[in-house]
């Protein structure tokens, strides 16, 4: 409790909001085809994958972003592995008007095929790390390109 206390004002505010989150992502995940929820997910790139640039004032919004979803994702009764923790961190994301790009890739270990789910916004790797090196991208959604 006195570690959740010492937290930045945002995450104590968000905590509560971000673990419900993850929790309706995780649902329409199970609930909805990726058919119909990747609509929702930002604009399919084609040609090329990109992350916009952002602002200093919105890449200190998104780190404390990363920090409040990956935080609160091991607390969660459910799994809250990557694919829910990239779509709460993209809900959140659009919610402050910081663009960003959620990326599925995969790679192989060890005969098996894995594939990961992570967003970045700008040069900061709101969840799941840097995953380029080891994941190749089979699908980005670019989202919320406004300015502020």
């Amino acid at each position: 409790m006195i570690k959740f206390l010492r937290q930045p004002l945002f995450i104590q505010c968000w905590a509560l909001p971000t673990w419900l989150l993850l929790g309706l992502s995780k649902l329409a995940i199970f609930r909805l085809s990726f058919r119909k929820l990747a609509p929702r997910l930002g604009v399919m790139q084609h040609n090329g994958y990109w992350i916009p640039l952002i602002s200093e004032k919105q890449r200190l919004r998104a780190k404390l972003i990363s920090k409040l979803v990956q935080g609160i994702a091991p607390y969660t009764p459910w799994e809250s592995n990557c694919f829910p923790q990239a779509i709460t961190a993209r809900l959140l994301l659009d919610l402050y008007g910081i663009p960003g790009t959620l990326y599925f890739g995969l790679c192989r270990d060890a005969g098996q095929i894995k594939a990961h789910a992570w967003v970045c916004a700008g040069p900061v790797r709101v969840t799941g790390g840097y995953s380029f090196n080891q994941f190749t991208v089979v699908g980005a959604y670019l989202f919320t390109l406004k300015m502020s």
